[in-house]
């Protein structure tokens, strides 16, 4: 018979994974914490998540072994932590391993001392000795017997380590101040490191950079074509394809490949989310399909897989299914003859998206578009509109079929700033495109955050079968800010707005730190941790220093209060030579910094909202993707608890009116939609 261990009753889907090994692992918390101080025994600290392929490895061959576990229960206090339920622990005891390896992962494997400091650690440990690894067995044992004899000296070390990662966080001291050039030095590089070869930047394993590309995207609103063609060809080379879900929608997290053919098959809602924003904003610039398709792809398929019935967005898709990785989006030819009647269509398809006996991953094929429309019509005689019907009806085939086969587990907590970074899509995608059910589907979510992750202002980071648990990061504020903001755009409800500056207040009282002029991650009123974490880089998701500073800017628009200007600005003094050297890791600080070096237009737009006269106003001002655009749109005269951009505002001969304004100074108010749109021009 198999014994729970401590993790039963967790939220967690990461840890109730965990919760039948035989070792008897501990959440994080004071009970494990005290245990380790009273038997005077290190910790054994495992760090992943719940659709990480290595960790499922790992626990498949280490932590279900009776023997390996009896070693782990004999000499360490064992703790397992969700990093998405954890980040300030993940990122503290990351930064540590890659002290002392240089490079981190996960599974993030460390050990500690009973105080928490960090003395030994790497990633993935294999079972036997192979990949140049030590066995994980030997690695126990190794560090049991070093814990007994020279405990002084691995406590001296974790001593080391921790003044290490302590001055890791310190703000950097070094600014060349916020100019034009910092922004125009990042741009050049990002030029100049491209891999105009495969799209992208670096080798494998390649990661989408959505980020990045998004400040490349603010540029090219302003007519930078080099910018313009950098984007365009990232977004273009990752969507044929492979690490993009041709039959189903939505990206993996990377592509193991330069050629983002073969994914590393777990799909997280954040990289959708940011990936269904670029792609989107990249339509309205260019006008190409494709990335419209993509984008409404990438929502329908977290719409589909990735939706709470209450409106709250699941975190992630596993890599695996029936214990293989991939199994669940890979093809064989034979599979498609027997879907698909049609010869015709059959050899349409193959052609298409690739599909051979051979196949392109361990004998089995990953959909990947290998000919181009004009090669398809050629080949087959079909025009444009005929190619990309068949394609979608192929594929629809394809995916019911899919859907009859074991699915992928699914990680189905709800995380705030990860649901604030797909309501960011979803919300924009419905007021870009007029089409109400992804507007309703942002304003559902938005509902469901507020109701459940809430309480007296402050919020809570994870939910899951109708508990909230953790209190709230800075990522989890600022991102949620700007979801209302963007609501906002999308539905002129003062509510929307309200509730965006009480919590900018919330987060300045409980993160703020004047004397760095930065954001803690974790609130004043957190657990005590080894350091009070304070992440200023954006990695696969923005650092909430970044978010914080693009909210701060855009709330001080909305008021015309330049206090908040003045703290965001100030946030980017020490980061500008840091953002020029490595702008990849400064996506969002670039797109901050963007929209506080160029001219911000303010828009109020006032009058009777079913009135014909303001849609088509309203309609002119979503016409293009305008990222240095805020905008008030009301009802005359406006609610209490509107944005002081709407004070003083009147009604143009009593009609619906539009104020262009820069630093809350206006142009002449209008009536006529198509002086608005030159205005705006």
């Amino acid at each position: 018979m198999t014994l729970s261990n401590q993790l039963t009753n967790s939220s967690s889907p990461y840890l109730l994974q965990h919760a039948d090994n035989p070792v008897n692992w501990y959440p994080w918390g004071e009970e494990a914490l005290q245990r380790a101080v009273k038997e005077g025994k290190p910790i054994f600290l495992s760090i992943g998540y719940a659709a990480c392929h290595w960790c499922h490895v790992m626990a498949h061959e280490s932590f279900e072994d009776p023997a390996i576990a009896r070693i782990m229960n004999d000499s360490f206090i064992n703790i397992k932590v969700d990093r998405e339920e954890r980040p300030d622990i993940d990122s503290i005891y990351m930064a540590a391993v890659v002290s002392l390896t240089g490079q981190g992962g996960w599974p993030l494997s460390v050990f500690l001392t009973p105080d928490q400091k960090p003395f030994f650690g790497g990633t993935y440990f294999p079972p036997v000795p192979r990949y140049n690894m030590p066995a994980f067995r030997d690695v126990l044992l190794g560090v049991a017997k070093a814990w007994d004899e020279q405990k002084d000296r691995l406590m001296d070390s974790g001593d080391k380590i921790v003044a290490h990662i302590q001055q890791s966080v310190s703000v950097p001291n070094q600014s060349r101040g916020l100019s034009d050039s910092t922004l125009d030095r990042a741009a050049d590089l990002l030029l100049e490191n491209y891999d105009w070869k495969h799209g992208g930047w670096g080798s494998a394993p390649k990661f989408p950079q959505p980020m990045t590309i998004e400040f490349l995207l603010r540029r090219a609103t302003r007519g930078d074509q080099d910018s313009l063609k950098i984007a365009t060809h990232a977004l273009d080379s990752m969507a044929q394809g492979g690490m993009y879900d041709l039959i189903g929608g939505g990206f993996a997290r990377y592509s193991t490949d330069n050629n983002w053919e073969v994914p590393h098959f777990e799909k997280m809602l954040y990289d959708n989310a940011q990936l269904a924003s670029v792609y989107l904003h990249a339509y309205l610039i260019t006008g190409t399909k494709l990335f419209q398709e993509v984008s409404e792809g990438i929502l329908q398929f977290v719409s589909r897989e990735l939706t709470h019935p209450d409106g709250g967005f699941y975190s992630s898709l596993d890599a695996d299914s029936e214990g293989e990785e991939g199994k669940f989006y890979l093809w064989t030819e034979d599979e498609i003859r027997d879907v698909i009647d049609d010869p015709f269509k059959v050899e349409f398809l193959l052609a298409a998206y690739g599909f051979t006996k051979k196949g392109n991953f361990e004998g089995k094929t990953i959909p990947r578009r290998i000919l181009s429309d004009q090669q398809l019509s050629e080949k087959f005689g079909l025009n444009e509109k005929e190619i990309s019907t068949h394609l979608q009806g192929l594929s629809l085939q394809l995916l019911q079929m899919r859907n009859t086969k074991v699915r992928p587990a699914t990680d189905d907590k709800v995380l705030l700033s990860w649901n604030a970074l797909m309501n960011l899509a979803f919300s924009s995608f419905g007021r870009y495109s007029g089409d109400k059910q992804y507007a309703d589907m942002a304003t559902r979510n938005l509902n469901f955050l507020l109701s459940n992750m809430q309480k007296d202002n402050r919020l809570f980071r994870s939910w899951r079968s109708g508990v909230a648990n953790q209190p709230a990061y800075l990522e989890d504020y600022a991102a949620l800010i700007l979801a209302l903001l963007n609501h906002y755009h999308t539905d002129p409800n003062p509510r929307w707005y309200r509730q965006a500056v009480t919590l900018i207040d919330s987060m300045i009282e409980h993160f703020y730190d004047p004397g760095q002029g930065l954001f803690y991650d974790t609130p004043n009123d957190h657990e005590e941790l080894l350091i009070r974490p304070l992440d200023l880089q954006d990695n696969a998701t923005p650092s909430g220093n970044s978010l914080a500073a693009y909210a701060l800017l855009l709330v001080s628009a909305y008021e015309g209060d330049g206090k908040l200007r003045d703290m965001a600005v100030s946030m980017f003094e020490n980061l500008s030579i840091m953002v020029e050297k490595y702008p990849t890791g400064f996506g969002i600080w670039l797109c901050a910094m963007d929209l506080a070096q160029n001219p911000l237009r303010e828009i109020a737009l006032l009058g009777d909202l079913q009135d014909k006269c303001l849609t088509a106003l309203t309609n002119i001002l979503w016409s293009k993707y305008r990222p240095g655009v805020i905008a008030a749109i009301s009802q005359y005269p406006p609610p209490p608890g509107s944005p002081a951009l709407l004070e003083n505002r009147k009604l143009l001969n009593g009609a619906p009116t539009a104020y262009v304004c820069e630093n809350f100074i206006c142009q002449q108010p209008i009536n006529d939609a198509l002086q608005f749109g030159d205005l705006l021009a």
